[in-house]
């Protein structure tokens, strides 16, 4: 009975500890991701209809494991006052960067983390 309960008790702990690790927070950071490879052109979605509440966030190409895999869409809890940016690909002298989707609060596109001035009124 005591092997029985040792071996829970460590199985539990090592479960918390991987879900510690996994559990996305709103504050993580994004790590660049520069590839020579330029991304697929994106597949067709049907968009669903609106939700109250939520902003559809389009499917997109992500870099996982050495290749393009694509990441279906989906609903984001909408954030009033924010304009939702979606994640793209650019183009930067030869190489292709991925920029992740990301809340913009003045709607210039530059994330508001790297913006000296975020909530200028008369920016264009």
């Amino acid at each position: 009975m005591k092997k029985l309960a040792l071996a829970l008790s460590v199985g539990a702990a090592s479960l918390l500890s991987v879900g510690a690790l996994t559990v996305p927070t709103a504050v993580q950071a994004q790590p660049v991701i520069t590839i020579q490879t330029p991304p697929p052109p994106p597949r067709y979605e049907r968009v669903p209809p609106p939700r109250r509440g939520y902003v559809w966030a389009p499917g997109h190409y992500e870099w996982r494991g050495g290749r393009h895999v694509w990441i279906g869409g989906g609903w984001v809890r909408a954030r009033p006052g924010y304009a939702y940016r979606p994640p793209e690909w650019r183009q930067d002298g030869g190489r292709w960067v991925y920029n992740s989707g990301r809340w913009d609060r003045d709607g210039d596109g530059v994330p508001n983390r790297y913006d000296r001035r975020p909530n200028n009124p008369y920016r264009n």
